[in-house]
């Protein structure tokens, strides 16, 4: 099968998931154990997300100015800023750790 293919599959396999969800009973969505544990994976699908790409180069582990720029926006997050700013202020830190000389 050509990579189109492959896409289409992945596409409709995709769609019928998000149909599916539909089928689930409302009171089973409604236990607070379900929405627990759903908003757990969710917290450690984007933690995991975040920590290779921050850390992570090819097969190797790479500590460079993604480090400091991620480290840089979790101190103004925890400030409570805007979300907008958040990404700003770790874009500039990387900018400018790489510009010092860090890869």
């Amino acid at each position: 099968m050509s990579l189109w293919g492959w896409i289409l599959v992945a596409c409709a396999v995709a769609y019928a998931t998000k149909l599916l969800g539909y089928l689930v009973p409302a009171r089973l969505l409604d236990n607070p154990h379900v929405t627990r544990v759903a908003g757990a994976l969710t917290i450690g699908l984007l933690a995991s997300l975040t920590a290779v790409n921050a850390f992570g180069s090819g097969q190797e582990l790479a500590l460079d100015s993604r480090l400091g720029a991620l480290l840089a926006a979790g101190v103004v997050l925890a400030l409570r800023a805007p979300f907008l700013v958040v990404v700003i202020v770790g874009a500039a830190t990387a900018a400018l750790l790489r510009l010092a000389g860090l890869p």
